[in-house]
């Protein structure tokens, strides 16, 4: 019966370990929107700065741990209304990410008309 304890311990050790590494694991995150009001446009891209970069007019990546992810998705709501679109992938394992253009023409080119 030691045994079956010790073997608990230990799956229980390792579970903990898992989920350590899970909380430090860092994931590609891409945020695209389509937001039909300036104004909530221009918020969401200077919220979504928080978290990374322009990469389109729409659409941001950024390299987030699970905390910054999870703080990233309960925020996102406060930004966007029923007639927006928004979409956010975590991607993970092996990936390959090719990129051609100049990003920082992009990233200036955000503005607002009263």
């Amino acid at each position: 019966m030691g045994n079956n304890n010790e073997r608990d311990n230990d799956f229980a050790k390792d579970m903990d370990n898992v989920e350590e590494i899970e909380e430090k694991r860092k994931y590609l995150v891409v945020v695209i929107y389509d937001i039909v009001d300036d104004r909530r446009r221009l918020k969401m891209a200077k919220f979504l700065k928080g978290f990374g970069f322009r990469v389109q007019r729409s659409c941001f990546e950024c390299i987030l741990d699970m905390s910054l992810y999870k703080k990233l998705i309960d925020q996102i709501e406060n930004y966007i209304s029923d007639e927006d679109l928004l979409r956010v992938y975590r991607l993970t394992g092996n990936m390959e990410v090719k990129a051609w253009g100049d990003i920082k023409m992009i990233e200036d080119d955000d503005f607002l008309i009263l």
